[in-house]
């Protein structure tokens, strides 16, 4: 007796320290995910160099990932600690319908955001057609795509059992074959696929644009042989304002904006009839005023770099290998995070006994994870946000020390 005795509470003691455990790492993962976003969201807002279009997505994504640290993640916490679904039909409805909705428009921006990069690496006008009409119907497009999917198993697309799952306390999205086909091939498999091939565009363009540089350079200075190149990098560069990646990206594709003691004087100078320009992030930090309309003139003075080819090589060499990591950063983390819960979302209809319930959970909650890393991948790579996020944490003190903080950064 004495012996059952201590055995029961050995075990209620575990089953205690288990349920604390989950409890507060799903509590920290909540808070971590809401903090991030809000930090991008408010830096958006209350940052005049980050007032541009394209960080419209960015500032879209922050939301959708908000959302998912505010609606669907605190009832999945709940769900996962108690183990059952007790707070009924509808509340189950309404938590699948957030998760379904919110986790879909979070894919679909990162689509976007692949999108703007691609155009704007492969198409120096691209900076005069990316308006805010422009992306505002990106991000309509994203939300009712993310609408349709969510709403489906609301208007009646359930499997069976579905009513079933909810008298034994389980709470899953429709199950229903044919609905998990449609669902995860727009929500995922469909996304991955334009995902890995824009990006491969990308970096194949990276790649392309630093070996030409490297057979121009071995004659003669690229800048001073080829000025056009200069005006490709400079393009790129005012094209990158979505998010710190892009800037990154394009940096590496073409020769880095010059610093100013790398060279004495190098100017480009924009003229236009147009008198409202936009404002335009530069990779390096500042903000500049570009024109609206392709009605411009450009006037670019050469300036020579004594640089000698090895070293020359060698950056190139490197440019291209941080393109690829950074690339990868991107994909990889994208990749991982969901992957493994798009293949059970297909597999557990043909046989809902094939993963324990411990492995739903745990691929579910790593998908999740993705929405707590979408705001430090977004934006690390990027002076401007990082400048904006110490602002905020650092109050005035930091912005009155760092008030010139853009000159700085360019030189």
């Amino acid at each position: 007796m004495h012996v059952r005795m201590q055995g029961n509470m050995q075990y209620v003691f575990h089953d205690v320290c288990h349920i604390k455990i989950i409890t507060y790492f799903y509590g920290w993962c909540t808070v971590l995910e809401t903090l991030g976003n809000v930090f991008v969201i408010a830096a958006i807002l209350l940052e005049r160099n980050l007032q541009n279009v394209a960080n419209y997505l960015i500032l879209s994504l922050a939301v959708a990932d908000l959302l998912v640290a505010c609606l669907v993640m605190p009832l999945g916490a709940v769900y996962e600690v108690s183990q059952e679904w007790t707070l009924g039909p509808e509340l189950c409805d309404m938590w699948t319908s957030s998760d379904v909705l919110c986790c879909t428009a979070s894919i679909l921006h990162l689509v976007a955001i692949a999108l703007d990069r691609y155009w704007a690496v492969t198409n120096i006008d691209y900076i005069h057609q990316r308006t805010s009409k422009r992306i505002g119907m990106m991000i309509f497009i994203i939300w009712f795509v993310s609408f349709l999917v969510c709403i489906a198993p609301l208007l009646g697309w359930k499997d069976p059992h579905w009513d079933d799952r909810i008298r034994d306390k389980e709470c899953l999205i429709s199950q229903d074959l044919y609905y998990q086909i449609f669902a995860t091939a727009s929500s995922f498999y469909l996304p991955l696929l334009v995902i890995l091939i824009l990006y491969w565009r990308i970096f194949q363009t990276a790649r392309k644009r630093i070996r030409r540089r490297q057979v121009i350079g071995s004659g003669a200075n690229t800048s001073s042989q080829n000025p056009a190149a200069g005006g490709i990098a400079g393009g790129l560069a005012q094209a990158s304002g979505t998010g710190g990646i892009a800037a990154a990206v394009v940096t590496i594709i073409g020769r880095p904006l010059p610093t100013i003691s790398e060279t004495t004087t190098a100017f480009t100078t924009v003229s236009s009839n147009n008198s409202s320009p936009e404002k335009t992030s530069f990779a390096n930090g500042l903000e500049a005023d570009m024109p609206t309309t392709t009605d411009c003139s450009v006037t670019y003075q050469p300036q020579h770099y004594p640089v000698k080819r090895k070293s020359r090589d060698s950056a190139d060499s490197k440019r291209e290998r941080k393109a690829a990591k950074t690339l990868a950063i991107i994909t990889g983390a994208f990749v991982l995070c969901w992957l493994p819960f798009f293949i059970m979302a297909v597999l557990l209809p043909i046989n809902a006994n094939l993963f324990e319930k411990y492995v739903i959970s745990i691929f579910l909650w790593l998908g999740y994870f993705n929405s707590t890393l979408n705001p430090i991948i977004y934006t690390i790579f990027s002076p401007e946000f990082r400048h904006a996020f110490k602002k905020i944490l650092c109050g005035r003190n930091y912005a009155r020390r760092n008030k010139h903080f853009g000159i700085r950064h360019f030189q």
